[in-house]
């Protein structure tokens, strides 16, 4: 009998990548052959997300594509926004089943068969109340990137105005700081370099059993993992402000793995915008993270999610949150132009922001990062530092990272692929790239 072939196709978060290579891992372990999206595949995985905007004409789009390889293929939804929408997206043409947060891990089971459901009929549906959603299932993505993410914790107990993702993922809950350190040990066994910890909201970590007491915490899980041998780095992807502890930022200007790198969601800049998004911070809070992390670490790399157009949000409060972010010492920003979502606040809101001032809005913080990110390079420049080599290539060039997150791109060598190789560097380039040059010729080994 021929194996069975498998792709799949990830739309969304790191945390999504970790989930779909551990699907995969999954998949393989029963015998299937995993494959690139665009082969002939004979099933089809898509992992959607519900936070990006369009999220049904985006998982129609890509069931299309799936079906134009293979069209006598099984395709199969999982993901935040099949959570959302199970019996909507199982009536797109094409789509034969719909798995929801609880299922999505059994899928290979569920499926067991994948038979394809009657002629005319819509996509069989196993989407569970996201209630039931009370069981963390561990990820890791591995073999599709040169870093690693590790989903250390899923769900979400805030409740913001603009927000489905409780309503996709449930309520926060995570693994134990144990069971962590061991599947790290695990993946230091197998060369990974880097980890990047994820999770829906990873400061939270540490809700743990059906009783969800929390018996540790994030401090407690980055202190540990501080002492795992064999990887050489650790990031930590996103954390909210008022979990961003002072103890966790000084710990990290002290690691000896920890890069001095963090993405603190911002939202926006106006305290009665924050208010009616139902933050649990105001930007003075925000503002004295950033202080603290620029003072223990002045080279660190600092990212921020901004939200604009939100319902209310007039001129003068989006120009407050300019004029907030442009004084504050941060590296980049991610502009999210606010989107309705279904089963939310924040549309029942007044004030709804016409689409041109969000667009404009986007734009104008959009070159604001701009700007902010070429003057954290250039404060770089002549820098030695050591980066570590990614495995994409585009048009003869690959790209790298430093401990502090400065992109470096270098002309393409398969040896420099998973490789960290020490440099200087000495440009940035219209693309806002950094420039190195060799200090020496070997590359390090670890």
């Amino acid at each position: 009998m021929e194996t069975r072939k498998v792709a799949f196709y990830t739309l969304g978060c790191k945390l999504n990548f970790s989930e779909t290579s551990a699907i995969g891992r999954q998949f393989e372990e029963r015998g299937f052959r995993k494959v690139a999206f665009e082969e002939a595949a004979d099933i089809y995985v898509i992992n959607t997300c519900s936070v990006t905007d369009h999220a049904d004409r985006k998982c129609r789009k890509v069931v299309k594509e799936a079906l134009k390889h293979n069209p006598e293929a099984f395709v199969t939804i999982v993901g935040c926004y099949a959570q959302l929408k199970p019996q909507e997206i199982a009536e797109i043409p094409g789509v034969h089943a719909v798995l929801g947060a609880a299922e999505k891990f059994q899928l290979v089971d569920i499926l067991a068969g994948f038979e394809k459901p009657a002629t005319g009929q819509p996509g069989h549906v196993h989407a569970s109340p996201i209630a039931a959603a009370t069981e963390f299932h561990a990820a890791h993505s591995y073999g599709d990137r040169t870093r690693t993410f590790l989903k250390v914790q899923d769900g979400c107990d805030y409740s913001c105005s603009f927000c489905t993702i409780p309503l996709a993922r449930g309520k926060s809950r995570s693994g134990s700081v144990q069971t962590v350190v061991e599947r790290v040990q695990q993946l230091a066994q197998t060369g990974v370099k880097e980890i990047v910890l994820t999770g829906v909201n990873l400061g939270d970590f540490g809700l743990q059993g059906p009783d969800r007491e929390r018996r540790e915490n994030f401090y407690d899980l980055v202190r540990a993992l501080d002492e795992v041998e064999g990887i050489e780095r650790f990031r930590i992807s996103s954390c909210e402000p008022n979990l961003l502890t002072d103890e966790i930022i000084r710990f990290v200007a002290r690691s000896k793995r920890f890069m001095p790198h963090f993405h603190v969601p911002l939202q926006s800049g106006s305290n009665k915008i924050l208010g009616l998004m139902r933050r649990r911070y105001r930007r003075e809070l925000y503002a004295e993270r950033v202080a603290l992390i620029k003072e223990v670490m002045p080279h660190a790399c600092i990212g921020v999610d901004v939200i604009v157009g939100f319902p209310g949000e007039t001129e003068a409060d989006f120009l407050e949150t300019y004029q907030f972010l442009n004084d504050l010492d941060v590296s980049y920003l991610h502009v999210f132009p606010y989107s309705e979502r279904e089963n939310t606040l924040a549309p029942t809101l007044p004030g709804r922001v016409q689409d041109r001032h969000r667009h404009d809005r986007t734009t104008q913080l959009r070159g604001l990062s701009e700007k902010k990110k070429r003057f954290f390079y250039e404060q770089h420049l002549g820098d030695e530092t050591i980066v570590l080599f990614e495995d994409d290539v585009t048009n003869g060039q690959m790209e790298g990272f430093t401990p502090n997150y400065i992109r470096v791109v270098a002309k393409y060598d398969p040896l420099l692929v998973g490789e960290m190789k020490r440099l200087r560097l000495t440009a940035v380039n219209p693309q806002n790239l950094m420039e190195a040059e060799e200090i020496g010729i070997e590359v390090l080994q670890h």
